[in-house]
């Protein structure tokens, strides 16, 4: 007996999740380059938009290419593997922020430029990065003042702040890099990169697809080689081994606007780490707690000053290869490791640097265009989640992205050469910008950027219509009611107020009433989730029973349960292929047909959907059906809770374990 339960402990310390799993040495070294190929493109990007922004020379820019790879592998194997309260331990690949592209740039021109001004730079991202690292722990508290109208807006500024820089090098002279926006040779290069990335990004499936910025930078440069526009003449001259030194650009100058400007984009990092963090976990299905978030901001704070002394900039955690983990399956954080390593190794060869060098500026542009366009997309379709017709989350978010623009467009630049008309160099002289207008150093920070200004008047608008004026934060019923009245009410009124979001299923509402009082809204969300989790049998099969079948309608006519417009507009024919369907499936399964209608979009899908489950077994089905249930119930909490967190909705719409 002893023996037996010996043995059975042992098979259950013999149970690895995914995650820790170490593949063998050739397989997890060809899965780390997979992701050092996936991520090369943004990765040397950065450096090379600031290297050009703020005119920095050659050797300079080599030097940048190789403090930023060499820092990139640390940052990665911090994040991946971890040490004491630093690190996430996810398959998280770890670079540059775009979001810190436009002020590290303004930073830098403003205080010199070039070599010098990255002094100022590196003393803030110094700074910055300590302050990150504090905070980690009362991080996860702040969220709850980041909503879908916040985030969604801020990452829409990013994007469009950057586009300018990437349109900046898209009519530069890939050798002089002086603006010539009439050159049509520049315009076709540009234009060309987009069209080759757009084009791979149709026709190429698999991993091919997924380096299409790479392909479309090395064809590109491959183009102007042949052509004449550029040369690699540079490469021959650069060491074969090579390691830039901290500080080697002097020591770092800690001015306050700069130090404050980086800290507010660092803020909006943080929340973007914190949704790759959440992602991740839902692919490779470990859950997200409170002390991972703390660990990956604490891990993103030290690369920060590490980056800053080793003559790099802030990191986070890299979208593309969030998705290369979803593509491949690879769910082992031991891969991102070895791709750490890889990224180290590269760092140390200045020649690599010396070939990312030699992409003509045009080419560079091109394809910056698409990928900060991206950026700006993203943060469109997080306000998609957005309920508009709440005049204030309009406020926040039109009044953010006027005052940004306005700060973006309207800041001072330095002297610099463009080419008129008749094809003469011509030098324009610095203009002050609306940040010298304030009276002091204390007001010209809020209008050091326009990413800075945008997020700061997000949050501030955020606080103003949904927190102040109330007792505790505003959380349901379009914020009339707060987080400290959900903590007093009586069960009868908690059943009221949250009824609608799990079809007023007492157990549910009691089981979640009962983990009262609620910390934040997060942990409100959460009582749900786990109260649903932990029905029995009969109860979960009682849940499922409480929704009307698919396409019924009410007394008034109108379809019941149907959460989406998707459904709610059917013609008369698709209405009755929606009842034979959901007829069909009761009298197979003995209760209705459940689907999220928000998740499958279009009435075709779920057509589609729901008879492809008729073959399913009933256990299969109950499952299934509780997983829709759960992305129903969340859908509705967010329509509900004024506060409710996006970055959350991975947590809540997870798959529910079931036996």
């Amino acid at each position: 007996m002893a023996t037996d339960a010996a043995s059975a402990g042992q098979k259950r310390k013999k149970k690895v999740h995914p995650v820790d799993q170490v593949p063998p040495v050739g397989k997890m070294i060809t899965l780390g380059v997979q992701h050092v190929v996936a991520f090369y493109a943004g990765a040397v990007l950065v450096p090379l938009l600031i290297a050009r922004a703020i005119d920095l020379d050659s050797e300079a820019l080599t030097m940048l290419i190789t403090a930023d790879l060499f820092t990139c592998g640390i940052a990665s194997l911090l994040q991946a593997v971890g040490i004491w309260k630093i690190g996430v331990r996810l398959p998280l690949l770890q670079g540059i922020t775009f979001a810190t592209l436009a002020p590290v740039i303004k930073i830098a021109n403003d205080h010199g430029g070039g070599r010098v001004g990255l002094q100022t730079v590196y003393g803030a991202v110094i700074a910055a990065g300590l302050f990150t690292f504090l905070i980690a722990p009362f991080f996860a508290k702040l969220i709850r003042f980041l909503p879908p109208v916040v985030t969604g807006t801020l990452i829409a500024i990013i994007g469009i702040c950057l586009i300018p820089v990437g349109a900046g090098d898209a009519v530069s002279d890939p050798d002089t890099h002086i603006h010539d926006s009439s050159n049509p040779r520049w315009v076709l290069y540009a234009l060309g990169t987009i069209v080759l990335i757009v084009l791979m990004q149709r026709f190429l499936r698999g991993f091919m697809g997924t380096i299409a910025v790479l392909l479309g930078l090395v064809i590109g440069t491959a183009v102007a080689w042949l052509l004449g526009d550029t040369g690699f003449e540079i490469v021959g001259e650069a060491s074969w081994v090579g390691f830039t030194p901290p500080f080697a650009f002097g020591w770092p100058r800690f001015d306050i606007v700069a130090i404050v400007s980086l800290i507010v984009v660092l803020l909006v990092v943080a929340v973007e780490s914190t949704g790759s963090v959440f992602a991740t976990g839902e692919i490779v299905g470990k859950r997200i707690k409170k002390e991972d978030i703390a660990a990956t901001v604490r891990a993103d704070g030290l690369a920060t000053m590490i980056g800053g002394s080793f003559n790099s900039f802030p990191y986070t955690a890299f979208s593309e290869n969030v998705g290369l983990v979803r593509l491949t399956g690879v769910k082992s954080r031991w891969v991102v490791a070895a791709a750490g390593v890889i990224m180290i190794l590269l760092g140390l060869l200045p020649k690599v640097a010396k070939i990312v060098e030699c992409i003509p500026a045009p080419v560079l542009g091109g394809a910056a265009l698409i990928m900060f366009a991206t950026v700006a997309v993203v943060g469109i379709q997080m306000l998609t989640s957005v309920d508009f017709t709440d005049h204030r989350n309009l406020i926040i978010a039109a009044t953010s992205l006027a005052v940004a623009l306005y700060v973006q467009f309207s800041q001072s630049s330095g002297p610099s050469q463009v080419i008129d008309v008749d094809g003469n160099v011509v030098d324009t002289p610095a203009t002050p910008g609306v940040d010298q207008a304030m009276p002091n150093i204390f007001l010209q920070i809020p209008f050091s950027t326009g990413i800075t200004m945008g997020a700061i008047t997000a949050i501030l608008l955020n606080l103003l219509f949904f927190h102040v004026g109330r007792k505790g934060p505003a959380v349901a019923g379009a914020g009339s009611i707060t987080l400290d009245e959900v903590n007093e009410m009586s069960l009868e009124k908690f059943r009221e107020t949250f009824g609608h979001v799990v079809q007023d299923v007492d157990w549910v509402l009691d089981r979640a009433y009962a983990q009262r009082p609620f910390e934040d809204v997060h942990d409100l969300r959460s009582a749900f989730q786990e109260a649903m989790l932990t029905g029995n049998d009969a109860e979960q099969l009682e849940l499922i029973q409480a929704f009307p079948d698919l396409g019924a309608e009410d007394e008034s006519g109108e379809m019941a349960a149907v959460d989406h417009v998707a459904l709610s507009q059917l013609d008369e024919a698709e209405h009755q292929n929606v009842v034979d369907l959901a007829t069909a499936y009761r009298e197979h399964f003995g209760f209705p047909l459940v689907i999220c209608a928000r998740e499958a979009e279009r009435y075709d899908r779920v057509l589609r959907n729901g008879w492809s489950r008729m073959d399913n077994s009933e256990s299969s089905e109950k499952s299934f059906a509780l997983i829709e249930i759960a992305k129903i119930a969340n859908h509705r909490f967010d329509d509900l809770v004024a506060d409710a967190n996006p970055l959350t909705s991975a947590r809540f719409g997870r798959r529910p374990e079931l036996s």
